[in-house]
């Protein structure tokens, strides 16, 4: 059995945390933090295209004179029923604490490594069917507006100074229990994939992960398909590809979302608000695409 205390701190979460959370509610306005899914979506280069497939059609059931509901049905019903093939990392998603490994072990957050915990469907530790829902206190970094411009540049790193800065300027504290949305304005462009790929990837560095950890947030995203600025401008001396990744999701339990949309959330200067956040829990699964809202 999994424990609270075994699926990062968000496991801890008190419930008067929950209850201060709701009371961030003042208009009752509900943002979303997702965009829409569709086939050809862009996607990160790594990951398997998004399909939406028919399975069943009123056309196909009567062509073939299948009969689900048996053999009377002169009112002519007829349903459509699809596939939905797609990594879980499709569009806005929140990675599961088995999404990535580190060291010749091949291990992740927690104790589990890839020899003990990975099956032929997915990992059997901390895979997504143990993520829990979110539903706590949000704050929005708008680094994309603090620095007056539509989208940061490619491989622009937000570090741990500028984190300071953008939160003295909005007027907003971070803190323990917290969900940190971070904008580049990488998700105004979405989906025109050729001015993304122009944009490619900018993000809080190694700097901003630690100051993140410092104030004990629970999950953390950004509105790119790595979280992080790519390439890495400090991999370590390891040349660690990912190293904020592996500070927060791995290291530490922290959640990490890809994908977010903060376009309107920036517009109405929202930076604190009700973060909430259901992740689908299935069993294999490293991730859960989510879509996720703020309440303010």
């Amino acid at each position: 059995m999994t424990m609270p205390s075994d699926i990062g701190p968000i496991g801890g979460l008190p419930p008067e945390q929950v209850v201060r959370a709701a009371g961030l509610v003042r208009t009752g306005r509900m943002i979303s933090l997702a965009a829409t899914r569709y086939p050809g979506m862009p996607l990160f280069p790594g990951h398997p295209p998004f399909q939406v497939l028919n399975y069943r059609t009123p056309r196909g059931i009567r062509v073939a004179g299948a009969q689900p509901w048996g053999p009377i049905n002169d009112v002519f019903l007829g349903y459509m029923a699809e596939y939905v093939m797609a990594t879980s990392h499709s569009g806005a998603h929140m990675d599961a604490l088995a999404h990535m490994t580190i060291g010749e072990d091949m291990h992740w957050y927690g104790g589990g490594n890839a020899d003990a915990h990975l099956s032929d469907f997915g990992p059997l530790h901390l895979d997504a069917s143990t993520m829990p829902p979110f539903f706590t206190r949000g704050v929005l970094i708008d680094a994309a507006g603090h620095r007056g411009v539509d989208c940061l540049p490619a491989g622009s790193p937000i570090d741990a100074a500028e984190m300071d800065a953008i939160c003295a300027a909005q007027g907003v504290t971070v803190g323990r229990w917290d969900v940190v949305v971070i904008r580049t304005g990488y998700a105004g462009l979405y989906p025109d994939a050729e001015r993304m790929a122009a944009h490619r990837t900018p993000g809080p560095d190694i700097s901003a992960a630690r100051w993140l950890l410092e104030r004990g947030v629970v999950a953390t995203g950004t509105d790119t398909e790595t979280y992080e600025v790519q390439p890495a401008p400090d991999p370590g001396p390891e040349g660690n590809p990912q190293p904020v990744h592996a500070a927060l999701l791995i290291e530490n339990g922290v959640y990490v979302m890809e994908s977010l949309d903060m376009e309107e959330l920036a517009r109405e200067r929202a930076y604190e608000f009700l973060f909430v956040a259901l992740p689908v829990k299935i069993r294999g699964a490293t991730g859960s695409m989510v879509d996720p809202v703020a309440v303010i």
